[in-house]
């Protein structure tokens, strides 16, 4: 039996602990700040049109571009692998819990990519924290965009390497650190597709520094896999074949199921297994998901259709929103469309007032964005029709003109 830790003493003067009123006060804070998150409770299926908090409403804040997530072949190969592998893993990829669904996944995916070789990691984050920690130490710098996701920061950062960020897009900046670093090694790494601002990596001129400075280049695609180049993501063919390059996609977004996989070098991938913590030290992801996603990479090889409409959806909302007055729609020729608002309360309250009309857009407030440019990231999908993204710009007219 374990020893019983005394209970932390009560502050003298509350009777509640230092601590958790500080947490209080924090709280207390952000909801003055219009920054307090809340999550909805969604009550039916994901998809464009969803419950949610108890009302039926036009979701325009899912990441399943395609789709996906609610489609029947993806529920019957589910269920086909359920019957055929049971629910849980039971253990790590090293011990047991490797099943030959994990193994064929990563073979298929790996081909369609046009990589060597795949390996499955149970959520982006996870995969980000593996890559980069098993790739560098303290004789390491990592280099990366300052919008690059909370994951590819974080990793940066518990890797012990020297972590240099540049700013977005600003190449050239990049191209100092790089000449100016003494590291042993280095790592360059960048979203493909920002996700709060929808633009794309200048991925040639990434390989081409890369190159030129004899550092790795790590892409992280979360957002482009399945939507970008025929469903194959942001790599352009030389990235695809370049020993240097190694490519992340995540699999809960366009590929509507869920996990992650890392594609490169036969020899990077045999590292990862050896090395990367949040592989060796976790339970493998369910192999019955590994089922679906076998399937969801077939849709998306044949998705031609479905990206299609998809972009018909992307040019009809900003040739709809592109006269608001007040307000900036960023450039992106992706499913992420943003839209500045300004303050986070200015955001809040137009989040609020679409919710009224039956249209899900969340606000993404700071520390997510910057100061001044809360915003509402408008995502489409293929699943949406015609009249819905009609009506989203019907609502945002209306209430940028009151």
């Amino acid at each position: 039996m374990g020893v019983r830790m005394p209970p932390i003493p009560p502050s003298p003067s509350t009777g509640k602990s230092s601590s958790l009123s500080r947490l209080q006060q924090g709280l207390a804070q952000l909801e003055a700040d219009d920054l307090l998150r809340n999550r909805s409770l969604l009550e039916s299926h994901q998809g464009v049109h969803v419950r949610v908090n108890g009302r039926d409403v036009v979701s325009f804040c899912s990441n399943d571009y395609l789709g996906l997530a609610n489609d029947p072949a993806l529920i019957a190969a589910t269920r086909e692998a359920l019957e055929q592998c049971g629910v849980g893993a039971g253990a790590s990829h090293l011990i047991t819990g490797h099943h030959q669904l994990h193994e064929a996944f990563e073979t298929a995916f790996a081909s369609f990519i046009g990589k060597p070789a795949a390996l499955l990691f149970s959520t982006g984050y996870m995969a980000n924290l593996g890559v980069m920690t098993a790739l560098l130490d303290r004789h390491g710098e990592v280099f990366a965009d300052k919008l690059n996701h909370a994951s590819l920061n974080d990793a940066a950062r518990l890797c012990g390497a020297k972590f240099s960020r540049y700013a977005h897009g600003a190449l050239d900046q990049l191209e100092g650190q790089l000449a100016r670093s003494t590291a042993r090694d280095k790592l360059i790494v960048s979203d493909l597709v920002f996700s709060m601002d929808g633009d794309i990596a200048d991925v040639e001129k990434l390989l081409s520094l890369s190159e030129r400075h004899d550092a790795w280049l790590y892409l992280d695609d979360a957002h482009g896999f399945g939507v970008l180049n025929e469903g194959r993501g942001g790599m352009t063919e030389a990235a695809r074949n370049s020993d240097r390059v190694i490519y992340l996609a995540t699999l809960g977004k366009a590929a509507g199921v869920f996990g992650a996989v890392v594609t490169a070098h036969e020899t990077v991938i045999q590292w990862l297994v050896q090395r990367a913590r949040p592989y060796v030290y976790t339970t493998a992801m369910p192999p019955m998901l590994a089922g679906a996603l076998l399937e969801s990479l077939k849709l998306i090889k044949h998705g031609d259709n479905r990206r299609d409409v998809l972009r018909e959806h992307v040019m009809a909302l900003r040739q709809g929103l592109v006269n608001l007055p007040g307000w900036q729609l960023m450039p992106s020729g992706t499913p992420i469309q943003p839209l500045v608002i300004g303050s986070n309360a200015d955001a809040v309250s137009v989040s609020k007032k679409l919710l009224e009309r039956g249209l899900l857009v969340p606000a993404i407030r700071t520390p997510t964005v910057p100061k001044g440019t809360a915003r509402l990231r408008i995502t489409l999908s293929s699943a949406h029709g015609d009249d819905d993204i009609a009506r989203l710009i019907a609502a945002l007219g209306e209430i940028a003109g009151t």
